[in-house]
């Protein structure tokens, strides 16, 4: 991390390579202080003038009675954190400490830390003078406020004491980064429509199979194994036979979140700015997963690109955290990254499987992709999240060319949509109800083989 991060001139960056020297270094003032002494006393004795002799004597007194209690070990520097579960937006707090294990003070602890950009802290970037007394320890607090999701670093920082009156001083202490862990902000989102294919043994959507639930499937001749609280009594009253309610059971579904990340479009600004097609995607599939997962359903996730991580399907509070951990690794693939070909095997998708895929469709592997999920007989559901205004970036677009993209991706939706794609923005809550009940209609209806 701190060749990555270079520290500036006022705490340089120690050198890993190099073989280690002495922990302490004479300063310039030292310096200074034996030249003019020694000048003083050659010219007094070459010239016989006891003034200049002395007028050095104060020098070497001072030098001998600051050098008489000397440091040996240099300061310890960490970087500590109490926010363990920190939100776009919300408040970051780190301290950098600096310990003195050592008998004798120092007089100056010169410490400065790095931080990244979407870290607002307030006092970071700039250096800290301190002071230490022996055997104990200085505090400097940096606070502020997370710009963005991901995993950032506080950090490196490194600290240079000054001891005896500044005649020394220490090598430069150098401590590794802190990794703080920044969650995506969950957009509030919300679908009540009905799940195109419930297949699980237990969760809160109604399936098509009869069994144990409150959906009302109709009346039936009772059998050997009913319940009989199940038993209606007003037509068993009229038909003289004892008649049962039929219901459908509940059952959980599971969600397949697919995250396009062949290519970025659009500029990040934070929370606070405007959105990229990562940031879009990431809180996307953060507030959809949230959403199933409180209802108790199996939420799984899988990126399209030349990483192609998995997360396997689970529910439950600890698949939400498990989530949020997996999407502060997110990262779009280069330009220049050749990406494999996917196939339907390689992505791992169930048939009974709601797959929502959130993709700019800048790519045309994408819309392949889309394709083949659908020809496949896959419940899908596309989730653009290309930001208004925003076009593929590190290409050389004049507005006329821009205007010519756009046009062709506008055909390309229309051509999946006519293959029986859906394609829908995300605008969060209420955005996807019309599309799951389209695609919940059409899971209902019968198939031909």
């Amino acid at each position: 991390m701190t060749d990555r991060l270079a520290l500036r001139a006022a705490v340089p960056v120690a050198v890993p390579d190099e073989e280690p020297g002495p922990a302490w270094v004479t300063t310039r003032a030292l310096g200074r202080t034996v030249l003019l002494t020694g000048l003083l006393l050659v010219l007094g004795v070459a010239l016989g003038r006891v003034d200049l002799v002395l007028f050095a004597a104060p020098f070497a007194v001072g030098a001998a009675i600051g050098l008489r209690r000397m440091p040996r070990t240099v300061p310890e520097v960490t970087i500590d954190s109490d926010d363990e579960h920190v939100v776009e937006g919300g408040r970051v707090g780190a301290a950098l400490t600096v310990t003195n294990p050592d008998v004798v003070g120092y007089d100056l602890v010169v410490v400065r830390t790095r931080t990244s950009r979407w870290l607002d802290l307030e006092t970071a970037d700039r250096p800290f003078g301190i002071t230490v007394r022996s055997d104990g320890w200085a505090a400097v607090e940096l606070s502020g406020y997370a710009l963005r999701w991901g995993r950032h670093d506080v950090g490196p920082a490194a600290a240079r004491a000054a001891a005896c009156g500044g005649l020394l001083a220490c090598r430069p202490v150098v401590t590794p980064a802190l990794d703080v862990r920044v969650y995506p902000e969950t957009e509030p989102f919300a679908a009540v429509e009905a799940m195109p294919a419930a297949a699980g043994l237990v969760g809160n959507h109604r399936s098509r199979r009869p069994g144990e639930g409150g959906e009302l499937a109709g009346v039936r001749p009772f059998m050997p194994g009913d319940r009989l609280r199940r038993i209606d009594w007003r037509v068993s009253l009229r038909t003289r036979d004892l008649h049962v309610a039929a219901t459908l059971s509940d059952r959980d579904a599971e969600v397949l979140l697919l995250l396009d990340v062949l290519g970025e479009a659009g500029t990040s600004g934070g929370v606070r700015g405007n959105a990229s097609v990562l940031d879009t995607t990431v809180r996307g599939a953060a507030a959809i997963a949230e959403h199933y997962l409180k209802r108790g359903d199996r939420v799984s996730l899988q990126e399209y690109g030349a990483a192609a991580r998995r997360l396997r399907p689970a529910t439950g509070r600890r698949q939400y955290l498990t989530v949020l951990e997996w999407l502060l690794d997110v990262r779009a693939d280069a330009p220049d990254q050749s990406t494999h070909e996917h196939v339907l095997g390689a992505l791992h998708v169930s048939s009974d499987a709601l797959v929502m895929v959130l993709t700019p469709l800048v790519d045309p592997r994408s819309a392949d992709l889309l394709a083949q999920l659908t020809q496949s007989g896959r419940y899908t559901v596309a989730v653009d999240t290309l930001p208004a205004g925003a076009g593929p970036q590190r290409s050389p677009w004049t507005p006329l060319a821009a205007r010519l993209w756009r046009i062709e991706r506008e055909n390309v939706l229309g051509r999946l949509r006519e293959h029986g794609v859906p394609v829908v923005a995300w605008a969060g809550a209420g955005s996807l109800d019309l599309v799951l009940r389209d695609v919940a209609r059409l899971a209902s209806a019968p198939r031909g083989r």
